[in-house]
């Protein structure tokens, strides 16, 4: 095991750069270093279109060139820990944001949150949604709301939301006009869908606190504290609509202590 843990480590390091780890041959030892050179390419060339799918609007947002270059690095520093490529590229947003000619734009850490977010989103267990006639009697004081496992609340520190929406295809070019962080949702859609809304503080709470099990009342209060005039209600139907609620049980009232 040891040796074989070696070895690996010398092929990454060959992959990298550095000299053919021991034991890699061709049937014309004469050309070991050319055909190894084309699987180093071929590697490189393969994680680098991993990551461009994953991440398109940064693709945009630096060009194909830069970003090309800029995977390479990446994929060096952080090499796939399974061979489902699907499940690579967590940390490129913490990347970017550490990524010295990036600096000037901060932006890019947040709007890569927001892709890798939709990819999380879009392969999320499947789950039948709740149907729309369980809320008409409920009680919001005892509903509890269990939300779709792709939904997620992204609090961003920059207007990241605009910028990625300004930068998907077929959208036409406009001026951004939002200057402030946003908070962005995440769902999977009844189509299959993956939309980014950009949403209040109040709504991010109000979805927070459905996530970790408190009753509609207390998150809508809850919601009510972070932003004084919110209304939860279209909120609630969105999620509805969109089918990222999955049960909707109305907690049981306290039975009353029988007598001693």
């Amino acid at each position: 095991m040891h040796a074989h843990r070696e070895f690996i480590a010398a092929f990454d390091a060959s992959l990298k750069g550095a000299t053919l780890p021991p034991g890699v041959t061709a049937c014309a030892p004469d050309e070991t270093e050319r055909r190894f050179a084309v699987y180093r390419n071929n590697v490189a060339s393969s994680l680098t279109e991993a990551l461009a799918r994953r991440y398109p609007v940064i693709q945009r947002l630096v060009g194909a060139e830069f970003f090309a270059a800029m995977a390479r690095l990446y994929a060096e520093a952080k090499r796939p820990r399974s061979p489902v490529l699907l499940e690579w590229g967590d940390s490129f947003p913490d990347f970017l944001a550490g990524f010295p000619p990036l600096q000037t734009y901060p932006y890019m850490a947040d709007v890569a949150a927001i892709e890798f977010a939709r990819g999380v989103a879009f392969h999320a267990a499947d789950a039948p949604p709740a149907a729309p006639e369980v809320f008409a009697s409920a009680d919001p004081s005892r509903l509890r709301l269990r939300l779709h496992p792709s939904v997620q609340v992204l609090r961003l520190t920059s207007p990241a939301v605009s910028i990625w929406t300004l930068n998907q295809p077929g959208s036409a070019p406009a001026p951004l006009t939002q200057t402030q962080p946003e908070i962005a949702l995440i769902l999977r859609d009844r189509a299959f869908n993956v939309p980014v809304f950009a949403i209040s503080a109040g709504d991010a709470a109000l979805i927070e606190q459905l996530g970790q099990g408190a009753t509609l009342m207390a998150a809508a209060e809850m919601a009510h504290w972070a932003e004084p005039q919110h209304d939860p209600q279209p909120l609630v139907l969105r999620l509805i609509q969109s089918g990222a609620i999955l049960d909707a049980m109305e907690t049981p009232e306290c039975a009353p202590k029988s007598a001693l």
